[in-house]
């Protein structure tokens, strides 16, 4: 097993990350708990919900709710049921929560915790690669119709458990949608580990070992941020390359037509693009392409409108004025935080667009 301390200016806690930590959860409790209340949805349920209870049970009283699955659950209705069952339950502030399943769960367990009697403990306990990302650095929330994660607050795990052996069970598209934030981290940190990434075939089985050390690589990238800057009032922003455009098309299409990873990875590319532009630099560009396409990621959008596009990238949480505020790449290792007229992003976007379909 292996472990990352994340110590933040408020807090601290382990991520620990190894093979059938699901059967150990009682070993990560550092306290005991007037009841453990479990969040997971429809596809973790019946493959790893009962093993979680199991180990638990014996010193703990435990209830649990199971959601559908998909990012419509990370809504406002669905986050009042479950206060409502948590009360039902008899969930108090000695209680504790666990988020057992991806970064949907996470994200609406989390901020169910956050609320809850104004907070209660809560573990992590990520199935998916994408949660990697997720399930550190403590930011919650749920959507709003106008947009993703407009409705959350900075609300830290106790612990984040993440057991390998449940990344077997997620699809292909699961899989893929997680290493594009590993590849995201490979890019914005120093020095990058793209060059390793490159030779990673995803249509293969997944190798334990190469995982664990792609997870833990990914995750140290992120600690060493969010240790920094918890609350994102500066270089936490880092962690949004990609996401700008990434999350414009995944409110536009709709939740759930893209995954999170697939739309993050067009970001990806379209972030390239801007940086090579804007600093008059070239960057890898036709490897990270090839790579993409090599792994089966999809590239082909149906036709979608710039305006509203550029509307989304203004609102997303970090846009500021007239501007869209994007991070950039002066180099692989080295980003940075830009602020471009959306009249200037217009164009550049209408020209990605237009490439990418033409394919």
């Amino acid at each position: 097993m292996k472990k990352i301390t994340i110590k933040t200016s408020s807090n601290q806690y382990d991520v620990s990350i190894g093979k059938g930590l699901r059967y150990q959860v009682s070993d990560f409790l550092t306290q005991s708990y007037s009841q453990i209340f479990i969040i997971t949805d429809s596809n973790v349920a019946p493959l790893y919900l009962e093993d979680v209870i199991e180990s638990v049970q014996k010193d703990h009283r435990v209830n649990y709710t199971v959601v559908p699955a998909g990012e419509g659950s990370k809504s406002s209705r669905l986050y009042f049921d479950i206060m409502t069952e948590a009360i039902q339950s008899g969930l108090d502030r000695d209680g504790l929560i666990i988020a057992l399943g991806g970064g949907m769960i996470g994200d609406l367990a989390g901020f169910v915790a956050a609320t809850f009697m104004r907070g209660v403990d809560f573990i992590q306990m990520p199935t998916t690669i994408l949660a990697h990302d997720s399930s550190v650095g403590g930011k919650v929330a749920i959507n709003h119709p106008e947009g993703k994660n407009l409705i959350g607050c900075f609300y830290p795990p106790v612990a984040v458990i993440y057991d390998v052996e449940t990344l077997h069970t997620i699809p292909f598209t699961e899989i893929r949608s997680g290493y594009a934030e590993i590849v995201k981290h490979s890019m914005i940190s120093q020095p990058p580990f793209w060059q390793k990434l490159q030779n990673t075939n995803l249509n293969g089985p997944l190798n334990d070992d190469q995982l664990k050390q792609d997870l833990l690589k990914g995750i140290e990238v992120k600690a060493k941020i969010v240790e920094e800057d918890e609350r994102e009032t500066n270089i936490r922003q880092y962690l949004n390359f990609g996401h700008t455009l990434g999350h414009a098309l995944e409110a536009e299409l709709g939740y759930g037509k893209l995954t999170h990873g697939e739309a993050v990875a067009i970001g990806l590319l379209f972030a390239f693009q801007v940086s090579e532009k804007y600093y008059h630099i070239t960057l890898p560009y036709q490897e990270l392409y090839q790579w993409l396409l090599d792994n089966q990621y999809p590239f082909h959008l149906p036709q979608l409108s710039v305006a509203k596009l550029i509307k989304r990238m203004k609102r997303d949480k970090k846009a500021k004025s007239q501007k869209i505020t994007m991070i950039l790449l002066k180099e692989l290792g080295d980003p940075a935080i830009q602020q471009i007229d959306d009249q200037i992003m217009t164009v550049w976007l209408e020209d990605f667009l237009r490439e990418l379909n033409h394919h």
